[in-house]
């Protein structure tokens, strides 16, 4: 079975603060949709690999966020952990169209219905 991906309207980048996160739901969990200081649009699944914080409330530098519990540094791109931290959290495709609205690619297996 292959898997299709479809890109959803989510949010605007504007709902996003500068430097900040989103929080969405989807039915298969929670995303934060993260928008860096070049206003960069990413999302994550909103777990931090280690306690499962919301990495929502994280503080957002460069490309990365800090876990708000253990300060745990995750790539905003892979979801991967920093430094000596070993752990990965979902990475979700995103797309922003020329009027700022972000679409989040939600997978659904083939032939299910979305």
């Amino acid at each position: 079975m292959t898997a299709a991906t479809d890109f959803t309207l989510v949010c605007h980048l504007d709902d996003i603060p500068m430097r900040g996160a989103r929080r969405i739901y989807t039915s298969a969990y929670e995303v934060a949709i993260f928008r860096t200081s070049d206003n960069k649009v990413f999302a994550l699944k909103d777990e931090c690999p280690h306690k499962k914080a919301a990495l929502s409330g994280g503080i957002v530098h460069g490309h990365s966020v800090a876990c708000p519990l253990h300060n745990w540094v995750i790539d905003l791109a892979s979801g991967q952990a920093q430094g000596m931290n070993k752990g990965c959290t979902p990475a979700l495709a995103t797309r922003m169209d020329e009027t700022g609205n972000i679409y989040l690619a939600i997978p659904t297996a083939e032939g299910a219905a979305a």
